[in-house]
């Protein structure tokens, strides 16, 4: 299990544009058309990072929580697939089912939104005003598989709560540890 850090794009970076296939519904989303009427978080994860795992029931559960407030969820998976066919597309939305996911996991097969995220690890989490622009990027929270602390969403709840009270979000974020994504060779 390696332990890559976050990239930590610059807040205020407007989110880039992207159409992904869901892997759910075989249906090709926008971020304009998913995007949450007050705010979205973007997460980078995949089916078997043990870091993914490790939080998967908790992302649920504020998706959930969180979608009635007007803040959109979607989950994107990078990996290679030749090389870690775990993550594969059918696969991703066995793990949707599995894992009671309520937000679109969509399928980034060029490894371009990624890229343009400047993501680097599973799990990786942006967050997004109204208008698209980052206020928190980084971790979930101080748990990690192993470490004893329970897993809460502190660090990524905060920055919800915050923006849905229209309060400053506390610009010194940590960044997410997880597995690198794995990068296709060319």
């Amino acid at each position: 299990m390696a332990n890559t850090a976050s990239n930590m794009l610059p807040l205020g970076t407007k989110a880039p544009s992207f159409e992904l296939m869901d892997t759910v519904t075989h249906k090709k989303l926008s971020l304009n058309t998913m995007k949450g009427e007050l705010g979205t978080v973007i997460m980078f994860i995949c089916n078997h990072c043990p870091f993914v795992i490790h939080i998967n029931p908790e992302i649920a559960k504020m998706a959930k929580e969180y979608k009635v407030q007007g803040i959109a969820f979607i989950a994107i998976s990078s990996n290679d697939i030749v090389n870690y066919p775990q993550d594969a597309p059918h696969l991703m939305k066995q793990t949707a089912f599995e894992a009671d996911y309520t937000f679109p996991y969509l399928f980034d097969e060029t490894q371009e939104i990624a890229k343009a995220f400047d993501a680097a690890c599973t799990p990786d989490f942006y967050i997004f005003d109204s208008s698209l622009a980052l206020v928190y990027r980084g971790q979930l929270d101080d748990s990690r598989p192993g470490n004893g602390i329970p897993v809460t969403g502190k660090d990524v709840r905060n920055a919800i709560e915050a923006l849905l009270q229209g309060k400053e979000i506390n610009p010194i974020q940590k960044p997410s540890i997880g597995c690198n994504i794995k990068w296709v060779t060319p």
